[in-house]
């Protein structure tokens, strides 16, 4: 039993200060409190989920805990890497490991973060499906101790993974991963609770961050978190409020990996009359994560051209290599010997091929594994299709009857997305927010993102 107070850290993703006011009436009055402040926290280098979560849980930079982003390229399989959930990639120390060094007992649920598999904590719940060997996917969860699974899904139903991710991301998974929360909060009542909350990230990429219509997203996010503010303090439960990163209107889909085949430098071979990139054959390449790209040179020779040209193209405004890897906290086997940003109204695509004819099978999926970058063209569902619901239902029902299907339903067209992460935008109602209670920040603070880890300590260890 521990005798540190209890802690509940609420990742509400995407959540900047121009999007509290009057349209998320609960956390604005979470902000207001007497004790509580709201400090700005100025990201790093790449903004992005998994990079930002290892960051506020060790307290280090990328050069410290080993996530560069949410895809990188394995230098030894030759091949990438996308959102992979094992712990084990995080090499740093994290929140609880730190106090349970002077009080063994502690004890923390996490759930839905990423690199949540394998890890320290005592609970945990990952999305993870299933994959069949006759090609079936079954949507699905993993949970520690592996019992949990089972518990939860007897007490809250299947996990709706289609409203995770995909054209059908919805209120309904932040709905679950809360009321997952208060399961886990009643049935164990951890000292800390982390629980990841996605809702405002399909939107803002979607439709982005102008979009007259995100107030009634906004509500449907801040009514989540005002019911999961009460549910935990009325149990004694301290709350934080944090998110990752600011989402900012764009406009401009950079085709790096295009420009370098051009180049001669992208290597395909052909699979069933379509290109299938082979990185580990290629001279250079990139692996796009949103509007961070780190590019990998296969051949030393062409290292200060491919530096060139990807600082001469449109909306690129920092190339970083050499001993700026080391400045930046990006210096690690993992990074890009050069690591592109772009500014706030652009981003990168993964696509390569020159003709959409010539797409890979896996181009007009979901498939967030496959892909050699991030593809945030999954929300969508391809305009051009005529009668999509009717299409979608006749591939739905191949499948219930066993046959092998692709729900090639996915755009190739990136001109469709509206909103990206991973600069540093200059406005700071563009930064990510810490709210609280932290005696030594004043309201409107601004602390970087390596200094969140600290004050997230001392709430956790202070003894009231």
């Amino acid at each position: 039993m521990s005798s540190l107070p209890r802690t509940a850290i609420l990742n509400v993703v995407g959540l900047t200060p121009r999007h509290i006011g009057p349209e998320t009436p609960f956390i604005s009055q979470f902000v207001d409190r007497e004790d509580n402040v709201l400090a700005h926290v100025e990201p790093l280098i790449p903004a992005v989920t998994s990079t930002m979560q290892a960051t506020y849980l060790t307290g280090k930079t990328p050069a410290g805990h080993g996530i560069v982003g949410n895809c990188w390229y394995d230098r030894d399989y030759a091949e990438h890497r996308n959102w992979k959930q094992s712990n084990h990639l995080v090499h740093a120390r994290k929140l609880w490991e730190h106090l349970r060094e002077t009080d063994p007992g502690y004890t923390v649920a996490k759930l839905f973060w990423w690199n949540n598999l394998y890890s320290s904590a005592d609970w945990t719940i990952t999305p993870r499906p299933i994959y069949r060997v006759d090609g079936r996917k079954i949507f699905d969860i993993q949970t520690w101790p592996m019992d949990l699974r089972k518990l939860v899904k007897r007490k809250l139903g299947k996990f709706p993974f289609q409203a995770f991710w995909g054209p059908m991301s919805g209120i309904e998974s932040s709905h679950w991963i809360a009321r997952s929360a208060k399961f886990v909060e009643e049935k164990y009542s951890p000292n800390l609770n982390l629980v990841y909350l996605p809702h405002l990230d399909y939107p803002l990429q979607k439709t982005g961050p102008n979009d007259p219509f995100l107030s009634q997203e906004l509500g449907q996010i801040d009514a989540v978190v005002g019911d999961l503010i009460r549910f935990y303090e009325n149990r004694g439960v301290q709350v934080v409020l944090l998110s990752e990163y600011g989402i900012t209107e764009v406009d401009n889909p950079i085709h790096i990996n295009r420009v370098f085949r051009e180049k001669g430098w992208i290597t395909c071979r052909d699979e069933v009359g379509t290109d299938m990139i082979d990185l580990g054959s290629c001279r250079a390449f990139a692996i796009p994560d949103h509007q961070v790209a780190h590019i990998y040179v296969n051949d030393p020779s062409i290292l200060a051209e491919v530096r060139d040209t990807v600082a001469e193209l449109e909306g690129v405004t920092d190339v970083i290599d050499g001993s700026m890897r080391n400045y930046r906290g990006l210096e690690h086997r993992r990074a890009g010997d050069l690591i592109a940003v772009s500014n706030i109204r652009s981003w990168f695509t993964y696509y390569y091929w020159e003709k959409d004819r010539r797409a890979p099978d896996y181009a007009r999926t979901i498939d967030i594994h496959r892909k050699p970058g991030y593809d945030p063209c999954e929300l969508f569902i391809d305009p051009k299709i005529r009668a999509p619901k009717f299409k979608i239902g006749l591939k739905m029902l191949r499948k219930a009857l066993g046959f092998r299907m692709t729900l090639d339903v996915i755009p190739l067209d990136a001109s469709l997305v509206k909103g990206s992460h991973g600069c540093i935008p200059e406005l700071i109602d563009n930064h990510p927010v810490l709210i609280g209670n932290f005696p030594r920040l004043r309201r409107g603070a601004k602390i970087h993102a390596v200094d969140v880890y600290q004050h997230l300590y001392e709430m956790c260890s202070r003894v009231v």
